[in-house]
């Protein structure tokens, strides 16, 4: 896919990673004439350097901890280790499948693919050099999607054993001992990978937990989970320095104490792929590296509108995706209903999995009051299907008093599976009683969101809390 020779688009969009691309085949399908540019390849970090490779790691991971439990199943197997080599190449072939795909996609929608690296020059230019030089594009709507990038800490720079989550995922070894600077997403991810692949792992995070921005319930039982699997940390503490040499890195933390690893990945959170790309000088808000919107996605600016995780909120693919198709559909005219950032599920991929939509205990008494919430934890112990599984972990409820559910909280093998059901739940507003009212197939952990409900509504029956 290539530029096919035109210059003028109905809707030109800077960036085709999950936001970008969805607003470039949702406006292709509405009619709109689209240009798409991307200076890497098309589907951007989540398809190539985040999301898609880290998930067939974690999957390589939930089979190595399989085999190693099969014995316990009645299965006779081993584990012998771990072959990188093939590893990676699983890995590989995911993406490029994921790739192919997404490719045929935006050819089939007549989408122009623009190869090159975009800046912004005007309210409605994009200047792209490529290999074959540079060439200007001009949109009657922009839609600026250029993604985010791994942070590091003021003074710590990458390089040899200081790696980010990118050159993680191009290992072709286990470390037999890595740190991890960062307790949130992404480090929490790579450290139940590593340990499952064989290494000994030690998590370091500032702030008083690990997934910190969890209902706190949910972040001590992975805490305790983690203890269980002989994972590492030290929560509440900063890192003050690291030394590294051929033999490994010493990281310093500023409580005296050390961690001597053969790595050290640095996964403290991403930051907006902005600069140099024209945005203030065209007029565009600005905040810390942030493009500043309005409800709609709108920069203010002509008809520009950003996307993704250049936009402040929570950074996810779906969070872009999302933004994506609701770009396309204000330009077209549909006039979308704005998104609710609080209704978007939020997953964390590490074993016990985690998964949450809305607000947190704390977060519903900050905003109705400590006597105006309820909540309830609906232990998987009561649940037969993660009794099979062997797992442990909860359902929690958040609602506001007598009104319905503003947060799920779940932790647990699988608990990924249950994004859809609680998405339902917060965003259309559903009284605990009226999800009592359905019924959950058997066995399944579906059951346990049924049987939370259940609780809550006044009518516990396997409640095991």
């Amino acid at each position: 896919m290539s530029d096919n020779g035109s210059q003028e688009f109905d809707l030109l969009i800077l960036g085709s990673g999950s936001g970008g691309y969805a607003a470039a085949l949702r406006g292709a399908e509405l009619g709109l004439n689209v240009g798409l540019i991307e200076k890497a390849e098309l589907g951007g970090t989540c398809l190539h350097r985040g999301c898609i490779p880290t998930k067939t790691l974690l999957h390589a991971a939930e089979v190595a901890d399989a085999a190693k439990d099969a014995e316990s199943f009645g299965v006779k197997a081993s584990f012998d280790g771990i072959d990188m080599a093939g590893v990676n190449k699983f890995k590989t072939d995911v993406i490029t499948r994921n790739y192919k795909g997404l490719q045929g996609l935006v050819k089939s929608r007549g989408v122009t693919f623009i190869a090159g690296a975009g800046k912004l020059t005007g309210t409605d230019t994009i200047e792209v050099t490529g290999d074959d030089g540079t060439a200007t594009y001009t949109g009657k709507n922009i839609v600026l999607a250029t993604g985010s990038y791994s942070k590091s800490l003021p003074g710590l720079e990458i390089g040899g054993r200081v790696i980010t989550s990118e050159q993680a995922l191009q290992l072709d070894y286990v470390p037999e001992r890595v740190a991890v600077l960062g307790g949130g997403v992404i480090g929490v991810e790579f450290a139940s990978v590593w340990k499952s692949f064989g290494a000994d792992v030690t998590i370091i995070e500032a702030l008083p937990h690990l997934a910190p921005l969890e209902d706190e319930a949910v972040s001590k039982t992975l805490e305790r989970a983690f203890r269980k699997r002989k994972i590492n940390s030290h929560v509440g503490v900063r890192f003050k320095s690291v030394e590294q040499d051929d033999n490994g890195v010493k990281v310093s933390l500023e409580d005296g104490k050390t961690v001597e690893a053969d790595l050290l990945l640095v996964a403290v959170g991403r930051g907006p792929v902005t600069g140099d790309l024209g945005y203030e000088e065209a007029g565009i808000t600005m905040d810390r590296g942030f493009v500043i919107t309005d409800e709609r996605l709108h920069t203010g600016v002509g008809n520009i509108y950003a996307v993704g995780d250049i936009v402040p909120g929570l950074q996810l693919a779906h969070r872009g995706f999302g933004q994506g198709i609701f770009v396309a559909e204000e330009i077209a005219g549909l006039k979308p209903a704005p998104i609710d950032e609080t209704g978007i599920p939020r997953v964390t991929y590490c074993e016990p999995e985690i998964t949450s939509v809305g607000l947190s205990e704390k977060q519903a008494k900050e905003k109705f009051g400590d006597d105006s919430v309820e909540s309830l934890e609906y232990g998987l112990g009561g649940n037969g299907k993660s009794v099979i599984l062997k797992t442990n972990g909860f359902v929690k409820l958040v609602r506001e008093k007598d009104g319905p559910v503003v947060g799920v909280h779940a932790i647990g093998a699988r608990m990924s599976e249950q994004a859809g059901e609680s998405q339902l739940i917060v965003n259309w507003e559903a009284f605990p009683e009226e999800v009592a009212q359905l019924i959950h197939a058997h066995p399944t952990q579906t059951e346990a969101m049924g049987e939370a409900n259940l609780a809550l509504a006044g009518k516990p029956l396997h409640f095991h809390a």
